[in-house]
């Protein structure tokens, strides 16, 4: 995976946007899905993975669990990829991991954290137009009937309506990027979709790179992030927007009014 590091604000925008021009249809349209991370050394890790122990065997039993005592607030009769995304989204650990289309998004989360703004941050930039390749012949041609690059909810619960048979689908592993439905205001601002491999062990990292799916590491050393992080403030990329509510608000009063080394606003 090719590893490049932003110089500066300027040298960023470059570099996430690089590629975006598409000369089929002349439009700036880039085929890129980005996840920032706040501290380099992170990795494509999953929270499921973050468990520790015996995690793949759990998750069956999360998803019961989750499933079983959260049916007055959901329905029930949604498949897997519905109860999955809703996991997710409410901090079950799962084999999900969140994406956004949009590199100022991606910005926001590898910067957020200001307890770790003397660490390199990374932003994960993949193609999932290029990924597309990798998939099981089948689910590669019921995608491609629908004109789209990324799979929805309904598509996949047409295709496969358990996770044990989706690990076994391909002869090989493999991934994939899903669209959510639009639950609520935070899907929708962040501009988020998920990646799921075929296997809750597998590390996306090591998928990618055994795929040779076209992919980059963008380093943002933490002599930027304060530039950066001021500079989303200003073009309104923070939380008060990306996480509607009080709960967001509160987030981002309490880090625009966080002192930087020791300098009160």
């Amino acid at each position: 995976m090719k590893t490049l590091v932003a110089q500066s604000w300027e040298h960023l925008q470059e570099v996430l946007f690089d590629g975006s021009w598409n000369p089929a249809i002349a439009r700036y349209r880039s085929p890129y899905v980005f996840r920032g991370l706040p501290d380099s050394r992170f990795d494509l890790k999953t929270s499921l993975a973050r468990l520790g122990g015996n995690y793949a065997q759990l998750e069956r039993h999360l998803l019961r669990n989750f499933q079983k005592y959260g049916h007055d607030s959901f329905d029930t009769n949604r498949s897997i990829w519905h109860w999955l995304t809703l996991a997710q989204h409410h901090g079950l650990p799962t084999r999900l991991l969140d994406w956004t289309y949009s590199p100022m998004v991606a910005m926001h989360f590898a910067t957020a954290d200001i307890g770790l703004s003397n660490e390199d941050a990374v932003i994960w930039k993949v193609n999932y137009h290029d990924s597309f390749k990798q998939l099981p012949v089948d689910m590669a041609r019921q995608l491609e009937r629908t004109g789209g690059n990324v799979f929805t909810v309904e598509l996949l619960t047409q295709l496969v309506g358990e996770l044990e048979v989706f690990d076994q689908l391909g002869q090989s592993d493999f991934f994939l990027f899903f669209e959510p439905p639009s639950l609520d205001g935070r899907i929708i601002n962040q501009h988020a979709l998920f990646s799921v491999a075929s296997n809750a062990e597998l590390a996306l990292q090591d998928l990618i790179d055994q795929t040779q799916t076209d992919s980059q590491q963008v380093i943002i050393p933490a002599s930027l992030k304060w530039e950066i992080r001021d500079k989303l403030d200003q073009s309104n990329i923070t939380e008060r927007v990306l996480f509607p509510g009080l709960e967001g608000l509160s987030q981002w009063l309490k880090r625009h009014y966080s002192p930087r080394n020791g300098v009160s606003e």
